[in-house]
């Protein structure tokens, strides 16, 4: 009796592989998401407004510990798709005339007079590469951290959207071009947070349009026009 009710006590013991709880998977590395606002320098040949014009990142990140030490490298890849919404029913065009060559780029009056809402969307695919401190490596969870890097990216894809109203219907249009657009991005950034948390800065040193090409209000040289880039990053793994 007492040997089949020590058989018994073991049995319910036991859990079969169907029963164990999965654990996260093993996977070395982080994958980060970047939530921002991009908020351009130039202002009067590009007005944009803070709040539609928002980035969202999705990046992979090999983690490397330096030694025993508080440092690691973190080399990445991934994807950055950006918005620009703009202000005061404009939209980029390009325009010709006897002094300006077909490829003059500038902020143009929409065509619709029941504009809703006017953007510009540009995606990259985006090399980061960052230099982290840990105060304590042991516990990544729960550790205060400072990052410091660079990101170079490679444009795949741009087009302008337009959201309207037509005969009580709400359309959208978009126009695929390159508008200008430096096909390549390159930029220093910054993270600061605890744990899975953090807030992020990025400042584009390439400009967003190529040398002398972005757009004008017709009246002078286009400025240089350079983006920086604010908001929260949330890692897991």
């Amino acid at each position: 009796m007492f040997t089949a009710l020590s058989c018994a006590v073991m049995a319910q013991g036991e859990t079969s592989p169907a029963q164990k709880k999965k654990g996260r998977p093993d996977i070395p590395g982080t994958f980060a998401i970047d939530l921002g606002f991009n908020l351009p320098t130039e202002k009067e040949d590009f007005n944009t407004s803070v709040f539609g014009s928002r980035n969202i990142d999705f990046y992979y990140f090999y983690d490397i510990q330096i030694g025993a030490s508080q440092f690691s490298i973190h080399p990445g890849i991934g994807v950055g798709l950006e918005r620009y919404k703009f202000n005061n029913d404009r939209t980029l065009g390009y325009v010709a005339g006897p002094s300006s060559p077909f490829d003059t780029l500038r902020m143009v009056p929409s065509p619709f007079s029941s504009l809703k809402k006017s953007q510009l969307i540009t995606n990259y695919i985006d090399i980061p590469f960052e230099v982290r401190f840990s105060a304590n490596p042991n516990d990544p969870n729960r550790s205060f951290k400072v990052s410091a890097g660079f990101k170079f990216g490679v444009l795949y894809d741009s087009f302008t959207k337009q959201k309207y109203r037509e005969e009580s219907e709400t359309k959208k249009l978009k126009d695929k071009q390159n508008y200008n657009l430096n096909p390549i991005r390159y930029g220093v950034l910054l993270r600061i947070g605890v744990g899975n948390f953090s807030a992020y800065g990025y400042y584009g040193i390439s400009p967003l349009f190529k040398d002398g090409k972005g757009p004008n209000d017709g009246e002078g040289i286009p400025g240089t026009i350079n983006n920086w880039t604010v908001g929260l990053t949330l890692a897991t793994f």
